[in-house]
């Protein structure tokens, strides 16, 4: 065989192996992950703080719910985010940090850090910031302080397989500004050193519960991906590959990778209480999990921390197996 033959036979098989590997990946999309369903929330804040109708949008089957109600998700979607109703000393506010907006045919969503405030009579005057962040999980509503916003967030879903990569669409705006700020409304506004980053974290987690209702849980899998600049134009079909195991010495490991974020996240128990997840350390990549946690956010900082202006617009959430 001469070497041009040799040459012809090695680009077929290269060709036949590639089309093997790239035949055996499979893609799903995450339940509602292609943001073009929402459900508008119209929400009558109270008359002291002006009484509008405020649009609190949530991720599930397109619908308008006109009503102040304590929300809960909605036809099979499993997202939650930033958006809520708020009831605090018998006051109605509303907070909304993530909306649809228009792509193509569909939607998408914007995630954005704003300054919320509240005034009523000069004797209430509060501004918070609020991180736009989507999640899969539950958010109980109604919020009724500040304090320790995370409590009422019941993170991740039940989950029991292995994908190799999460896939997405995106753009980003970032902020001109070198250092963030924390507002928690009861306080003065602070600034807080380093710059403010769009994120969006995985983690695959095997949790169990004691006789106490204690949550714990293992890492059996790992992706954060934090964003520094800003991406006017749409990167479709962005792919993150998953890290499973210890990979605290694998080249792409960095601290922020072991936290949960910045805060502690909560989950529901057996008995219906609302406990802090304690990550005790690493799994094995050939274990097995029971929940998935996913989060996009406009903000890195964790409650009440960041950068005004900051956006990040997501679209077509799928995993890669």
């Amino acid at each position: 065989m001469d070497s041009k033959m040799k040459f012809m036979v090695c680009m077929v098989i290269v060709l036949l192996y590639g089309g093997i590997i790239q035949a055996q990946e499979r893609v799903e999309p995450v339940p509602f992950g292609d943001m073009d369903q929402w459900i508008d929330r119209q929400i009558e804040e109270s008359a002291i703080i002006g009484g509008e109708t405020k649009h609190v949008y949530a991720i599930g089957p397109t619908m308008t719910i006109a009503n102040n109600e304590a929300y809960e998700n909605m036809g099979g979607s499993p997202w939650a985010s930033s958006n809520v109703m708020a009831r605090v000393a018998g006051i109605t506010k509303t907070n909304t940090s993530v909306f649809p907006e228009k792509r193509g045919d569909g939607y998408c969503a914007r995630l954005d850090t704003r300054m919320e405030s509240v005034k009523a009579l000069g004797f209430i005057n509060i501004t918070v910031l609020a991180a736009g962040s989507v999640f899969l999980g539950e958010m109980h509503e109604p919020i009724t302080g500040t304090k320790n916003p995370m409590r009422k967030l019941d993170t991740g879903i039940p989950f029991t397989r292995k994908p190799k990569a999460i896939r997405f669409d995106y753009k980003i705006r970032m902020a001109d500004r070198e250092n963030r700020i924390r507002a928690t409304g009861f306080s003065r506004i602070k600034d807080v050193e380093g710059r403010d980053y769009p994120e969006v974290n995985l983690f695959l987690q095997k949790r169990w519960e004691d006789a106490d209702g204690n949550i714990y849980a293992k890492r059996i899998a790992t992706m954060v991906v934090r964003f520094d600049r800003t991406i006017s134009e749409w990167q479709n079909g962005a792919t993150f590959t998953l890290l499973y195991g210890d990979i605290t010495k694998h080249p792409d490991y960095r601290p922020d990778m072991m936290r949960l974020q910045v805060q502690e996240r909560y989950a529901v128990n057996s008995k219906s209480e609302s406990v802090p997840i304690k990550e005790i350390g690493w799994g094995t990549a050939d274990e097995t999990p029971t929940h998935l946690q996913l989060q996009f956010t406009s903000s890195h900082g964790g409650a009440y921390i960041g950068s005004p202006g900051n956006s990040f617009w997501v679209d077509n959430v799928e995993l890669v197996y």
